[in-house]
């Protein structure tokens, strides 16, 4: 891997993959402290109920997305560890640096990524059974 101040090493998408974890961590606690105390202890009426129900609709999504890209984050760490990381879990091509420093913990090739999100799209293909497909 070769950048314009040289080679890229694992090493340094190492360390911004555990910085990225680490801020992913951070978030997720703050998003809990935040819901916390901005709940009410017993709504006044319909519209504080609303209010707090819809709060906690956003923490939940916002918490199950950072679940999910901690997940991402983890698993490219672990493809380190295996020497699989920056190979394509589809077309088993290398992934280009330009996509790791953009996505550094990428799955997939450009194109490969396209073309699973196409199927996505389409309803050919489920996120949850790429998900079981790729354990």
């Amino acid at each position: 891997m070769v950048t314009k101040n040289g080679p890229k090493s694992k090493t340094t998408y190492r360390k911004i993959l555990e910085k990225k974890a680490e801020e992913v961590r951070r978030s997720m606690s703050a998003q809990k402290a935040a819901q916390l105390v901005g709940r009410l202890d017993v709504p006044s009426d319909e519209g504080d109920l609303s209010q707090q129900h819809h709060e906690e609709w956003i923490f939940l999504n916002h918490n199950t997305i950072d679940v999910r890209h901690l997940r991402e984050i983890n698993d490219a760490l672990h493809r380190m560890d295996t020497e699989q990381y920056g190979i394509c879990l589809e077309c088993e091509e290398t992934i280009s640096q330009k996509r790791l420093d953009a996505v550094p913990w990428a799955k997939y090739c450009v194109s490969c990524q396209e073309s699973i999100a196409a199927r996505i799209a389409s309803g050919d293909l489920v996120e949850a059974e790429l998900e079981e497909a790729e354990r």
